[in-house]
């Protein structure tokens, strides 16, 4: 259990908590939410002992194991896989006395470390560590490779990695999505469901929040507010609340119109591709969203250019890559090959693929700022590109304003059109004028995005935009890019960013760019069948490597073989029944949840004061039906990974019999 009570920290003259009390019990998964600045970091800190309260108590279970992830990375000239081990202190400290045992032939004090490291579950510490890695996007030839080998994001993988394989009975995570692709992300929220302890996660990505938490701690106005469900809940609830207390009557008419005409916008698409039916019942709940993010410091908007040309960019029979030291082409690193594409005004097209697959590559080549290896690129007459790329918030003139940022860029513009415009991105009044080297990473990428904006573009290539920016700031973006006339391009692991923004999706995969038939959910099951042909590739390799060489196999160990199969086949038949129950389960609570959210999408519920009782009422079906819901998946999840284990096991069975 962890328990805050009465609890205030101030931190120089800003204060963080007041009077704060919250309290968890042991097993839950709790996200961390507020606005930058409200003291999510701080409060981990509190948690890990680094810092001590003001005022009040915090109260934590005894004996209590703690991972977290460091802030700074050492040992950089070690394996990642030997770095991501040394993350169980007990167990190389384990390795290290029967190393001194061995040395010293003290036998007894050997087969006591023996058991020791058995217990810990050493022997098959390398495999556990290297799936992290390999979770996380590494491929099996990296994991030998020092630390100083990767880039500060690939740093931050390998440190994550670590974190999850330190033995814990509470995991603190802070943003650990940054620096993720969407496959990598995937692979993280699966991991973290299954997770057995305590779990408190900083996050501004809501659709993970939704996959991982079962609680939200709400930070605002320097207290801890706590709420059960997963963050899409916390929104209705507190929708709810601010709709029964919201006195600017006027002011919520006019953002509901504002939020009915983003709806009927993608209404009018839903029929044109799979995904945009699936998004209709996610704008569906936007009045919910909007009526939660009313009180946020952030609304701007996403002005394209006056002009435009049809196509607005061509790339023909394109090879995209990175040029080699020759010059001739002959050592040319080639990531995308026979690239036709044509840029249309109004598309919108979300880019998926696997890490390293060239999303990255793709954009760089459309802004022209990387050479094409081979074929064309034809830019349309009034082609303005806006692009925004990670490595922009490090461009940005630390030494300088705002203000004069966006003064460079147009001289003649007013001082007063200047500030409203930056008041819309969060740099209000004076704000306008501090100094970027002071900004965090989220104050940079406002600034970045704000200078993007500016520029009135109508072909905007945004490239993972949403790093370090928190929910509000990201809900801002996604309404602004919902109203943006011009041409969108994204690459992002945030899911709602990409339902609520895109019209279609590309798959970049195995050196080629190809329309995606599917939605989201369609890419996961892609990546799951994927991911599984790439196991069973393995699998034959190593079967044959094993037929290869000499079988020393007796008649015996034949029969035992085969009799664990049969026994394997047995074990398989109560798993099966048990994922089919798990998945009707599954399908009739989705039903009974998609009625549920249908009376939920009805705006006068939650303005009509008659109508309390029934939204109450309808609220809590709503969270019984999900946890349902939540529940059938985890079932089906289990029985789905004991399969796929019986599976392998029953063949690799097979095979050593046949």
């Amino acid at each position: 259990m962890i328990a805050l009570r009465q609890v205030a920290l101030q931190r120089g003259t800003q204060t963080l908590l007041d009077n704060a009390d919250v309290t968890l019990n042991n097993g839950v998964k709790a996200g961390i939410i507020g606005a930058n600045g409200a003291g999510k970091s701080s409060l981990f800190k509190l948690l890990l002992g680094e810092l001590g309260p003001d005022q009040g108590e915090i109260e934590m279970s005894g004996g209590q194991r703690i991972a977290h992830m460091a802030q700074e990375v050492d040992a950089l000239d070690r394996p990642i896989i030997e770095y991501v081990l040394d993350g169980d202190l007990a167990l190389r400290q384990a390795e290290a006395d029967l190393m001194a045992a061995q040395e010293a032939e003290e036998a007894h004090r050997e087969a006591e470390l023996h058991g020791l490291i058995e217990t810990l579950d050493g022997y098959r510490a390398e495999s556990r560590a290297a799936q992290l890695l390999v979770g996380l996007g590494f491929v099996q030839t990296d994991l030998t490779r020092p630390l100083s080998a990767f880039s500060g994001g690939w740093r931050m993988r390998v440190n994550l990695a670590r974190t999850l394989f330190m033995p814990s009975d509470l995991l603190l995570l802070d943003e650990p999505t940054n620096h993720l692709d969407l496959d990598a992300l995937l692979w993280l929220e699966q991991w973290l469901t299954r997770y057995p302890g305590t779990l408190l996660l900083i996050s501004h990505d809501r659709d993970f929040l939704d996959a991982v938490c079962d609680h939200i701690v709400h930070m605002h106005h320097q207290t801890l507010e706590l709420y059960r469900g997963n963050y899409s809940q916390f929104e209705r609830t507190r929708a709810e609340k601010l709709a029964l207390q919201q006195a600017e009557a006027a002011k919520q008419q006019a953002r509901r119109e504002e939020i009915e005409r983003f709806i009927a916008r993608f209404k009018a698409k839903a029929t044109k591709a799979k995904q945009a039916q699936s998004r209709v019942k996610m704008l569906e709940r936007m009045e919910d969203i909007a009526v939660a993010h009313v009180d946020s410091p952030f609304h701007f908007t996403l002005p394209a250019a006056d002009k435009t040309s049809h196509p607005l960019l061509v790339l023909d029979q394109a090879q995209l890559g990175y040029r080699g030291k020759t010059g001739d082409g002959s050592d040319d690193n080639i990531q995308l090959d026979k690239v036709n594409v044509t840029l249309l005004p109004g598309s919108r097209i979300g880019l998926l693929g696997p890490n390293g697959a060239g999303k990255s590559t793709l954009i760089k080549s459309l802004t022209g700022e990387l050479e094409l290896l081979n074929g064309k690129r034809v830019p349309g007459e009034h082609l303005a590109i806006g692009y925004f790329a990670q490595h922009q918030l490090e461009g940005l003139d630390v030494s300088s304003t705002p203000f004069v940022h966006v003064q460079r860029l147009s001289p003649t513009a007013s001082d007063q059109e200047i500030r409203n415009f930056l008041g819309g991105f969060g740099f209000k009044g004076d704000d306008a004028f501090g100094k970027v080297a002071n900004y965090s990473g989220g104050e940079k990428a406002r600034l970045a995005l704000a200078l993007v904006a500016w520029q009135k573009p109508n072909l905007l290539l945004l490239d993972e935009p949403t790093n370090h920016l928190d929910l509000e700031m990201r809900e801002a973006l996604t309404q602004a890019l919902a109203s943006f006339e011009g041409t969108v391009i994204l690459v992002s692991h945030d899911r709602h960013l990409l339902r609520a923004t895109v019209d279609e999706f590309w798959k970049v995969a195995d050196n080629r760019v190809e329309p995606f038939d599917g939605d989201l959910e369609d890419y996961r099951v892609w990546l799951k069948a994927r991911l599984e042909e790439s196991r069973r590739d393995s699998r034959s390799e190593k079967a044959e490597r094993q037929n290869q060489q000499p079988s020393g196999d007796s008649r015996e160990a034949r029969k035992a073989s085969r009799k664990a199969a049969a026994e394997l086949r047995e074990k398989l038949r109560p798993l099966k029944k048990q994922r089919d129950q798990a998945e009707k389960a599954m399908e009739n609570a989705q039903q009974a949840l998609e009625a549920v959210e249908q009376v939920l999408a009805d705006p006068e519920l939650y303005t009509d004061s008659a109508r309390k009782t029934e939204l109450t009422k309808t609220l809590s079906q709503q969270a019984e039906i999900k946890a349902r819901l939540d529940e059938a998946e985890r079932q089906w999840l289990s029985a789905e990974e004991s399969l796929e284990a019986m599976e392998a096991e029953l063949l690799a069975s097979e095979e050593t019999t046949s």
